[in-house]
């Protein structure tokens, strides 16, 4: 018998995890800022407005640069998401369910509704596609509920 490979989660867990960094994210501000200098060449667009529009891109340049991470992990104890140095630990059994809701741009945002009564939003960029996480929920044996295109949380 052999041990289990090292960075192997363990049967009945499920992991997801994301890094700032991308190329997708490194694509786009590259061609944003291309645009904004084309602009700037081609047609002499005004420097403030190109700025102003730049600024928009800092959020990303952020991330390509520091490179985050977010994880999430539904083990049979508990579900603990970590963005950074924060870190939430959810035991399963003080779960009463986890309400999944698809929004207008298609995006699925969770929230996890406590036995308390307490409710906590998992962060977006911790969020999993939603179709395996749900399976991991039902398989962890954690009720969910679905709701398709609510305008509040």
């Amino acid at each position: 018998m052999h041990d289990a490979a090292e960075g192997v989660p363990p049967r009945g867990t499920f992991h997801y995890r994301r890094a700032g960094r991308s190329l997708w994210a490194a694509l786009v501000v590259a061609a944003v800022w291309l645009a904004l200098i084309a602009a700037y060449v081609v047609i002499e667009a005004s420097p403030v407005i190109l700025a102003i529009v730049a600024l928009f891109t800092l959020p990303a340049l952020w991330d390509l640069a520091t490179n985050p991470i977010a994880s999430l992990s539904l083990s049979p104890q508990a579900l603990v998401w970590q963005r950074g140095k924060d870190k939430v630990t959810i035991p399963l059994n003080t779960i009463d369910h986890i309400r999944l809701d698809t929004r207008l741009d298609l995006s699925v945002r969770a929230t996890v509704k406590l036995r308390s009564g307490q409710r906590l939003r998992v962060p977006p960029d911790t969020m999993p596609p939603h179709r395996p996480f749900e399976h991991a929920l039902h398989a962890a044996g954690v009720p969910t509920q679905r709701h398709h295109f609510s305008l509040r949380g």
